[in-house]
């Protein structure tokens, strides 16, 4: 009987999806009171298909492939339009929106050349994921209280880890590359 819930997971990662326009265009408004209830909603929609994809073992070829895009569709359209509105700089944009840019990349260009299953994420690219959540709820918590705080200690930290994941990941790319090309 439970084989006909597969798709609650990836129906998850849909509704995580759907909710980038809203949050995004209350961001854009600068209305961040509902910008944060709907991410707050899609961030929990990000662990909560996961989790029960691997505990009911529900995991689909579909979900393997849209859970990733889907964050990187919130993460990067939230930090771009934080950007075009002024509430973080440039170079945090630059550096979050390439890391996502680049691993999709890496993982198209890896899955076509070795012919491979999607990439798994490792541990400090989900670190990286829930640094970036945490980032923009900061933000939008800062805005909405009215807190005045410089950024920049949190800003450098958030990059550190950013362009350590992009790090990681290229040299898992590299390493695959190599291992296949010397098959």
């Amino acid at each position: 009987m439970k084989k006909y819930f597969i798709f609650i997971p990836n129906l998850l990662t849909i509704v995580r999806i759907a909710l980038v326009y809203p949050i995004l265009n209350n961001i854009f408004l600068g209305n961040f009171e509902i910008s944060i209830v709907y991410f707050i909603i899609a961030s929990i929609t990000d662990g909560l298909d996961g989790f029960i994809a691997r505990k009911m073992k529900w995991q689909t070829n579909l979900g393997t492939l849209l859970d990733p895009v889907a964050d990187k569709i919130l993460l990067s359209g939230s930090i771009f339009i934080l950007w075009l509105n002024q509430y973080i700089p440039f170079y945090i944009f630059i550096i979050f929106f390439s890391r996502d840019v680049v691993i999709l990349l890496g993982a198209a260009v890896r899955m076509t050349i070795i012919e491979s299953d999607t990439p798994t994420p490792n541990f400090l690219g989900k670190l990286t994921t829930t640094l970036q959540i945490i980032y923009i709820a900061i933000i939008f918590l800062k805005e909405i209280f009215k807190i005045d705080f410089a950024l920049f200690p949190l800003d450098i930290f958030i990059l550190l880890v950013t362009l350590l994941s992009l790090i990681v990941y290229a040299y898992r790319w590299i390493q695959d590359l190599r291992t296949y090309h010397n098959d």
